[in-house]
C-alpha cells in the first residue's frame, strides 16, 4: 500500500497538483496479515489550489481486505466512494476482526458508495499470460486499484509503468504482470458501467520554478548536503538505525560523491561520539535520531555543549515513552531536547513546520551550530519524515554562505612573552571559541568535560570561574536570537483577538483550521515558532497583543509551559497524543468555541 501510494502521489506530483500525504504503517516489520494492528494505509490529499494538510476524511476509501476497511470507515463520511477486493471478505477474514457478518451484504454501509469488486480474481486473469502462480499473481491487485484510481482521476501513466519496468528489470515477468494489471484497473474504469464518473483536478497556481515530490526525512538529508557543501566541510553522519530517523542515514549513504562520510555504529553512545569527534576533527559532524535515542545521547551532547563544538542532533520524534510507537507521530521530546541534560548545559532548538522545510532547517540549523560552536536540535517528527509534498529546488546561488574560518596562528602570550593558543577566547560578537584543527602546529590545547578555565582551558574547579563559565555559555545561546527572524503573525484583518502559536508539524493542521475558521467569518491570527530556544525576540510582545493565546501541540502541554513560565501568558492548550496529527476540522471547532468565549457570544 506504501507503494501504490507512492507511485499516485509521484503522478499528482508531475501532472502539478498540489499534494500532502500521511503514510500510516505498523511498527513490525511483518505485521499479522489481516489484522487491525497490521493494516497499511496511505493517505493524499491533492488539489488545484494551495493544501496545507493530508486532509481530514477521505472522500475515496480503498480497502484491499476487511481489517482495512474496519480500521479506516470511522474516518470516512458518509457519501463517500469505497471500493473493496470481495475476494478477501472470506468467513475466516471477516472473523480475524470480529465481524459476525458481512459488512458487504449486511447493509451496514448503505451511507457509501460501494464498489464491491473482485480485485484479486480481475487481476489473476490480467496476468495469467506471464505463468504466475495464483499468490505471486495476486501481489499485484494494488497496481489494479492503482490503475483504477488513475483513471477516475486522470493521472498520468507513463511514469509509473517506467517505474515498474525498472524496478523489476531483473525479473521481466513480475514486470510485465504488473503492467498489465496496472492497464486492466485502468481499462475496467473506461470500459465498466459499475464507475460513472471520472474527475479531473486541474495543476494548482505555483511559482514559476522547477518542482519535485519530497518528504521530509529526503529533504533533511538533502538539505545537510547542501550545509556541507556551502560550508566547505565534509559532513560526517554517526547514526544507529531508528524509526522513524533511518532514511536520513540511508539517504546520506548515497553521496559519497560530496564528500559525505556515513557511519553506521553499534549503537546510538557511539553514533553521536563519533560525530562529536569527526567536529573536533575539523567536519560537520551530524547524528540522527529519535526520542529513545536522545535519551542515550545525553551524557555526549552535555559534552559537546563543554567542548563548544558544532554538532547537529537530528531528532525524529515518535510516540514514546521508552520505545513506544514507533512508526507514530508525535512531539513529546521538546522538553528532553530543552533540559535532557544534567548540569546547566543549554542548546538551541530549530523546528521545520512541513516536509519540504526540512531543508531550509536543516541549513539553519548548521548555521547556528557553526557560528555559535554549539551543538544544535533539530526536532522533526515522524508525520513530516514521511509525508511528501511538492518543493520547489531552490537556486544554489542563493543558499546561505556558512564557511567557517579555522584558528591558524596562536592568539595569546604567555608570561614570558611567547605565543601560544588559548582555545576559549571568543569572539564578541557570538561568544564563540575559536576552532582549530587538531595536528595544527602551534595551536596545541586542552579541552575535555572537565571545567575548564575562561580563556587558557586549564581545568579548573574555582566555583567564580565555573559561574563564569555557566553564564557565559547560556549567554552564547540567548544571543543567538539576535540572528533570528521575528516572530511573523498571520492575521489578514488586523482585528483578531485570538492567537494560535504552534511548532513542528501542526503549522499545516493550525494554517487550515485558521481557514476554515475565517471562512465562516471570525477573525483569528496564527504565528508559528521555528526557534524554540532562543525565542524570537519579539514574541512577548506578539503574545501581549491578543487577549487570548491557543497552544495545541501533540504532547500533554510542554511549549505551553515553557511559553507561560518565559512570559507569564495565561495561554491556553489543546492536546493530543494519539500518535496522528490533528484534523483541521476537530480544531477549526475548538478554536471557533475559544473566539466565542472571548467575545462572549
Amino acid at each position: 500500500m506504501q507503494l501504490t501510494g507512492d507511485r499516485f502521489t509521484s503522478e499528482t506530483a508531475s501532472f502539478g497538483n498540489d499534494l500532502s500525504t500521511f503514510p500510516n504503517f505498523p511498527a513490525e516489520i511483518r505485521a499479522p496479515a489481516g489484522t487491525l494492528p497490521g493494516v497499511s494505509s496511505f493517505q493524499l490529499h491533492f488539489a488545484d489550489h494551495d493544501i496545507l494538510t493530508p486532509g481530514d476524511r477521505p472522500d475515496v476509501l480503498v480497502a484491499m481486505n476487511p481489517a482495512a476497511l474496519k480500521a479506516n470507515l470511522p474516518e470516512t463520511p458518509h457519501g463517500a466512494t469505497i471500493i473493496v477486493d470481495s475476494a478477501d471478505f472470506t468467513k475466516r477474514n471477516l472473523g480475524k476482526i470480529g465481524y459476525d457478518e458481512n459488512p458487504l451484504e449486511d447493509g451496514s454501509l448503505e451511507a457509501y458508495h460501494v464498489h464491491s469488486l473482485d480485485l484479486t480474481g480481475m487481476t489473476v486473469e490480467a496476468v495469467k499470460e506471464f505463468g504466475l502462480g495464483r499468490k505471486e499473481a495476486a501481489r499485484a491487485k494494488n497496481m489494479f486499484a492503482l490503475g483504477l484510481l488513475s483513471w477516475m482521476y486522470n493521472r498520468p501513466t507513463e511514469g509509473t509503468i517506467d517505474f515498474l519496468r525498472s524496478k523489476f528489470a531483473k525479473k521481466p515477468d513480475i514486470a510485465n504482470a504488473n503492467v498489465a494489471a496496472f492497464r486492466a484497473g485502468w481499462n475496467y474504469g473506461e470500459t465498466t458501467e459499475d464507475f460513472s464518473v471520472s474527475y479531473e483536478v486541474k495543476p494548482a497556481a505555483m511559482a514559476a520554478g522547477t518542482y519535485r515530490n519530497i518528504s521530509g526525512n529526503l529533504a533533511l538529508a538533502y538539505g545537510l548536503v547542501a550545509a556541507s557543501v556551502q560550508s566547505g566541510l565534509p559532513l560526517f553522519l554517526g547514526a544507529y538505525p531508528i524509526t522513524p530517523a533511518s532514511d536520513i542515514l540511508h539517504e546520506l549513504s548515497k553521496h559519497k560523491r560530496f564528500g559525505v562520510q556515513t557511519f553506521q555504529a553499534e549503537d546510538e553512545i557511539a553514533g553521536i561520539g563519533a560525530a562529536l569527534g569527526a567536529s573536533f576533527g575539523g567536519a560537520l559532524g551530524v547524528t540522527t535520531t529519535s526520542g529513545p535515542g536522545v535519551a542515550l545521547k545525553s551524557e555526549t551532547i552535555g559534552l559537546a555543549v563543554s567542548l563548544e563544538l558544532p554538532l547537529v542532533i537530528c531528532a525524529i520524534q515518535r510516540g514514546g515513552p521508552s520505545t513506544g510507537l514507533p512508526t507514530k507521530t508525535e512531539q513529546a521530546d521538546l522538553m528532553q531536547a530543552m533540559y535532557g541534560r544534567n548540569g546547566e548545559a543549554p542548546v538551541p532548538i530549530v523546528a521545520p513546520q512541513s516536509p519540504a522545510d526540512c531543508f531550509d532547517a536543516a541549513l539553519e540549523a548548521v548555521r547556528i551550530a557553526l557560528t555559535y560552536r554549539t551543538p544544535v536540535f533539530l526536532l522533526s517528527d515522524g508525520y513530516l519524515a514521511n509525508g511528501s509534498e511538492p518543493w520547489r529546488i531552490p537556486d544554489i546561488a542563493g543558499l546561505p554562505d556558512l564557511s567557517v574560518e579555522f584558528a591558524t596562528e596562536p592568539n595569546h602570550t604567555d608570561a614570558k612573552g611567547n605565543p601560544e593558543f588559548w582555545p576559549y577566547l571568543r569572539d564578541p560578537e557570538t561568544l564563540a571559541r575559536p576552532w582549530a584543527i587538531p595536528g595544527t602546529a602551534g595551536l596545541e590545547h586542552r579541552i575535555g568535560g572537565i571545567e575548564k578555565a575562561d580563556g587558557s582551558g586549564n581545568i579548573s574547579y574555582d566555583p567564580a570561574n565555573h559561574d563564569l563559565m555557566v553564564r557565559t555559555r547560556q549567554a552564547k545561546v540567548d544571543g543567538v536570537a539576535r540572528s533570528i527572524p521575528d516572530l511573523e503573525v498571520d492575521d489578514p484583518n488586523g482585528d483578531a483577538k485570538v492567537l494560535v502559536l504552534g511548532w513542528g508539524s501542526t503549522y499545516g493542521p493550525i494554517g487550515a483550521a485558521c481557514r476554515r475558521v475565517r471562512k465562516a467569518g471570525h477573525s483569528i491570527a496564527q504565528g508559528h515558532l521555528r526557534h524554540i530556544n532562543p525565542f524570537p525576540t519579539n514574541l512577548g510582545e506578539v503574545l501581549k497583543r491578543y487577549e487570548k493565546v491557543i497552544i495545541p501541540e501533540m504532547n500533554l502541554g510542554q511549549l505551553i509551559t515553557l511559553i507561560r513560565a518565559r512570559y507569564l501568558v495565561d495561554a491556553m492548550g489543546y492536546n493530543k497524543t494519539r500518535g496522528m496529527p490533528f484534523r483541521a476540522e476537530e480544531l477549526a471547532g475548538v478554536l471557533t468555541d475559544v473566539i466565542a468565549g472571548v467575545d462572549g457570544s
